[in-house]
This record gives structure tokens, sequence and C-alpha cells, in this order.
């Protein structure tokens, strides 16, 4: 779950990394408020959980409460990205010497974490890492010992950082990794990390990823979603407890296990461009042990989004019997009724897959078309999609 600049801010003060007050608006006169309360100037930042905000008019300097009113005013409903402003953040201003970077991440591919870290930190850090790589320092961090006092000093010396910053950047990267250890977080990123004109330094704008497969180990962190921006079908399948990602494609796909899913996805996607460009609508994963409730909980949601054209159920059984399947298939097609509209294209293979070929078989829906190759299923949910647009 990624969180907002503003809850970033608070967990980072939480665990006693340097940041300045921030206060947060939902309408101008808010905005007003809290620029009143800070005294003197301040920045308006749009929060949206997407990058490029200052490039997009989302981050305004104001040297007066009229300012912040009317900055606010301008800022909230806008779209960034595709996100659309519900609230702004009013922070206290600074004055900037120097800006810096630092991120920890979780590495999955090296099984480990990795810290980032640059002395040239802004907005174009991206552009950064690609054209000039050896100016981004990148260390590896054990995940049995962690950022400690001997590797926060290994990434500031790595990065070289000035021997005046020293102390206060090492002091600050352990806070930091205190937040990522301590909430569960899979990135912790700070960009900029600054040094005022006094000599300080200041985590200035933070980001945050925590794994929400820890959340049962923070009651807290439950208040930090933002339900009212959550995609209805998400929010639907994670009610009912299912691995669902919304994608943008026609093609709606069930799968049990996840690499068999994205195989799927794979599949569709080059199905799909003999057929007008169609592809994946979501990834839906209904887990090894799949029952028939499971399955037919799953159809329930992807049924329900209208951007989906045709379903292709993808499943090998192995611990899930086709029979779970089958009757999933059957047991949800009955209980939308009408409802139920979208062609479904199924290929079962492995476990019992006589005996759930046959069940659908015997109840012959007039949705459902079994195919028994997974290439042979993919172009033929691609063709029903694109029959359907």
């Amino acid at each position: 779950m990624d969180l907002y600049e503003y809850q970033a801010r608070d967990m980072f003060e939480k665990h006693g990394v340097p940041v300045l007050p921030g206060i947060v608006a939902e309408t101008p006169a808010e905005a007003r408020a809290a620029a009143e309360q800070l005294g003197g100037v301040v920045v308006v930042k749009a929060q949206v959980k997407v990058g490029g905000r200052g490039k997009a008019g989302g981050v305004k300097v104001a040297k007066t409460p009229d300012e912040a009113e009317a900055y606010a005013e301008a800022i909230l409903g806008m779209d960034i990205k595709g996100h659309t402003v519900h609230r702004v953040m009013i922070a206290a201003g600074a004055a900037i010497a120097e800006e810096f970077y630092f991120s920890v991440l979780l590495d999955r591919a090296e099984r480990r974490y990795l810290a980032m870290c640059s002395v040239e930190g802004g907005m174009e850090i991206e552009q950064l890492a690609v054209e000039r790589p050896d100016a981004l320092a990148k260390v590896a961090v054990d995940p049995l010992v962690g950022i400690d006092r001997a590797k926060a000093e290994e990434i500031v010396d790595t990065a070289g950082f000035p021997a005046e910053l020293r102390e206060a950047v090492i002091d600050t990267i352990e806070k930091l990794w205190l937040v990522y250890k301590n909430e569960d977080a899979t990135l912790v990123e700070v960009n900029p990390l600054v040094r005022t004109e006094d000599g300080s330094i200041i985590a200035l704008d933070g980001k945050v990823t925590i794994d929400e497969n820890a959340l049962f180990r923070h009651a807290d962190h439950a208040a930090l979603e933002d339900k009212a921006a959550a995609d209805p079908l998400e929010a639907k399948a994670k009610h009912m407890n299912l691995n669902y990602v919304k994608l943008d494609g026609s093609v709606g796909i069930i799968g049990n296990g996840a690499g068999l899913v994205m195989s799927t996805l794979d599949v569709v996607a080059y199905a799909g461009r003999e057929f007008g460009g169609q592809k994946p609508a979501n990834f839906l994963d209904i887990g090894g042990g799949a029952s028939a409730e499971v399955m037919a909980n799953g159809l329930d949601v992807i049924l329900h989004d209208p951007q989906v054209k045709s379903v292709f159920v993808n499943v090998f059984g192995g611990i899930t019997s086709c029979v779970a399947v089958a009757d999933g298939i059957v047991g949800a097609l009955e209980a939308l009724g009408d409802k139920a509209t979208k062609p479904l294209v199924v290929r079962l293979d492995g476990n019992a897959v006589e005996d759930g070929r046959a069940i659908l078989a015997h109840a012959d829906h007039p949705l459902v078309t079994i195919v028994e190759t997974m290439d042979g299923a993919a172009a033929k949910a691609a063709e029903l999609a694109a029959a359907a647009a």
C-alpha cells in the first residue's frame, strides 16, 4: 500500500526523522487557516500517489495565506496523471541550500534490501540514474543486519557526502531505516533530503510503501488506507480475500497459481494482437486449493467489470480439482442469472479434468466455451472480446 506524502511525513516524525511541520487541507479555506497557523512562507502540495506533481503544477510556494488559499483552490480537483487531487498539504517553507536523495527498498531479485543515495537529489533522480549511474550510490543491505551505524557510514561515504554533513546524514539514514523496519515497508524514499541554509538536514518529501501482507502486525495501518480512492472492484476482491489486480484490458483472467496467471496474461496479450489489440483486464489468482466458492467469487468480481468483454478461466488441477472449478463456474452462473452476459472460455487440465469438463458439458450453458489448449483458449477469449467491443 502506497502512502500519501503527508502520511509518510507523519510516519517519519514518529521515528525521529527530521521533518517540517505540515497540515492537511481539503478546502481552500482550510488551506488558508493552515498557512496562518504555520506562519511565513508555506508550500501547497497536491496529495496524490504519483510522481511529477511539481511539473504538473501541483506544488506551489505561497508567501501569504491569501496565496495559499488561491493555490489550494487551483490545485484541488486537479488531475495529475489520472489521479484527482482531493487534499493538499500545507508545509512550512525551508531555505534550501542543497538537495540529496536517499531510499531503501526491497530488492526481490537479489533477496535482500538495497539502499540508494546521491548528493544530487531533486525531481530528476530517475534521469540521473540513467544518464549518470555513477552519481547514484547503490549499497546492498543484509536483511538479517539491516542498516546499522556501520552500514549507514558505508552508504554516506559511497555517496560522497562532505565531512561536515556526514554525522547528520548518518543519523537520518539510521532513523529512516527504523521506518522501513518497524513499519514493515518495502520502500522508503526521500527526495529531496535537504541541507537548509542553517545547516540542518531535513526529509522534505517522502514516499513510503508498506507491505499489506504485514497488516496483521499493524492495527494502525488500516487507518492509512484511502478507501474512497480505492477501485471498487479491487475493494470487493480484497473483502473476498482474492488475489486480484485491476488492469486496463478487455479479457478477464482467472487462474490458479501466480505463475500460471502471469503466463496467461502473456498468452492473452500475444493472442490479442490478431483481434484488435485485446489485452488482459485483470490478474486474479484463485490459489492452489481453491474451492467452488472461491471460483464463484472470482467470477462475480470479474463479470461486474464493465471493461471485461470475455473471460478466460485457465486452471491446471493439482491441489485444485477441476471438479471444484467446474462446480464453481456453474454455481456462479446460476447465482448471477440474467446478470451474467459475458462469454466464458474455459481451459481445464490436470486433476479430475475429464470429470470437470463433463460437468460443464452437462450444464451446457450458452455462455461457456470449453477449449482444451491454453493457446487456443486465449485466442478464443480475445476473439470474443473483440466481437463484443
